[in-house]
């Protein structure tokens, strides 16, 4: 028997390999996703006082929701055909390949951001069928009734079935091509959680961790791509601050006024280890860059002695391959901190037009307008930046700092 088994840490480790099995086996996400819930609640009963834990807890798992499975099947005609074949791999056992495991898994985290969804529905058949998280838990990260996520969800399921999504491995060819599109979800998810747009809280850590693991689990799966390394180091780094980065009234703490002795080590040990990986790899995507900016915050000893003229130089390698307007703005921010203020808001200047709803735009411009001695031009950018609608909790910083802009030293 085992012994001292963390059923959370269970769940969180086995939910996609009992679910990507059961889809590979089936076909079917709603049959796979049902039969493994009903395996962890059959588990969370069984297991719950500690006794009668197996040695292992996923191939239990993984038998119980194929049977559970087959189970299902033998009461539907409508898979008859596939009955003997689905009997074969059933009594074939939880045993797998580690890499048709990883196969697996992969295809899975594919198949969930496949091209024919749109967005959101990428982002929520990943956070439930990935990550394991309820429909519940998936509301509340995005902000919407259960029962519109659940709708979403059913949307989400039914398109799949009906555009014949498939979850199985893809060549080499199609893997390139969704990549960035299985990075960009991942990354939504932590942006969601690192600068929430929840009116209760400015840092959502659930869903931080969720896309901290989604990260190490693509960069698991796909060892040999440096933008999966990129992208679970810019997230570790990133996600390194979180303590230090509202106040005990919640508001935001500028990155310059953070306890850095409070900062997670541990996260910047392995981001840095997953940065190397990706350098190691080849030339680094925009991930990486960003994960290279990111690595030079965390390891400053202050503020002041951050290498902001190298950051510059990245920013302007980033621009080659993301032109966005907002890494443009990054840019114009570290400028003002490599050259003066006056260099960073000339830069900032013809990104106004195309960045004049954008919150942070206005703010860092009121920042930079403040340490040049504009009171008066930081005040109305303050302003400016109140009328783009931020959540409460931005809302709420963005006054505090308009009331005490003439006291902030320069």
């Amino acid at each position: 028997m085992a012994d001292n088994v963390d059923f959370s840490e269970v769940v969180r480790t086995e939910w996609p390999r009992v679910v990507a099995i059961l889809v590979r086996d089936f076909g079917d996400i709603e049959l796979a996703e049902d039969c493994a819930q009903e395996a962890f609640l059959e588990a969370s009963q069984r297991w719950g006082d500690g006794e009668d834990v197996p040695d292992r807890p996923g191939a239990w798992l993984t038998t119980t929701a194929r049977r559970k499975a087959l189970d299902r099947v033998r009461r539907s005609t409508n898979y008859q055909s596939k009955l003997e074949e689905l009997e074969t791999r059933a009594r074939r056992g939880p045993e797998t390949a580690t890499t048709d495991l990883v196969d697996e898994q992969l295809a899975l985290l594919l198949g969930c951001c496949h091209p024919s969804l749109n967005l959101e529905a990428q982002v929520a058949l990943t956070l439930r069928l990935v990550a394991g998280l309820t429909t519940e838990q998936i509301a509340r990260g995005f902000l919407v009734e259960d029962a519109t996520m659940g709708k979403r969800l059913t949307r989400a399921k039914n398109k799949v079935r009906a555009a014949g999504v498939p979850f199985a491995s893809v060549d080499r060819a199609v893997l390139q091509e969704r990549i960035e599109a299985v990075c960009h979800v991942i990354y939504l998810i932590f942006t969601e959680g690192h600068a929430s747009s929840s009116e209760e809280a400015f840092v959502r850590g659930d869903l931080c961790d969720e896309a901290a693991w989604l990260a190490t689990l693509l960069a698991r799966l796909l060892p040999d791509e440096p933008e999966t390394h990129g992208l679970a180091a810019l997230i570790l780094f990133t996600d390194a601050r979180r303590a230090t980065r509202v106040d005990a009234d919640g508001l935001p703490i500028l990155l310059e006024d953070q306890d850095r002795s409070l900062w997670d080590r541990d996260k910047i040990t392995s981001g840095l280890h997953a940065l190397g990986r990706a350098r190691d790899l080849g030339a680094l995507g925009p991930f990486g860059l960003q994960a290279l900016l990111a690595s030079m915050h965390v390891v400053a000893p202050s503020f002041d002695q951050t290498d902001w003229e190298r950051m510059v130089r990245i920013y302007d390698l980033l621009a080659q391959t993301d032109s966005s307007p907002v890494v443009a703005l990054n840019r114009a921010v570290a400028l003002s901190f490599a050259v003066d203020p006056e260099a960073g808001l000339a830069a900032i200047e013809p990104l106004r037009e195309d960045l004049d709803n954008y919150v942070y735009l206005h703010s860092a411009r009121a920042e930079l307008l403040r340490r040049t001695g504009d009171i008066d031009g930081a005040r109305d950018s303050y302003r400016k930046a109140l009328t783009c609608d931020p959540p409460l909790v931005q809302q709420r910083f963005l006054e505090h700092q308009l009331k005490t802009v003439a006291r902030r030293k320069s």
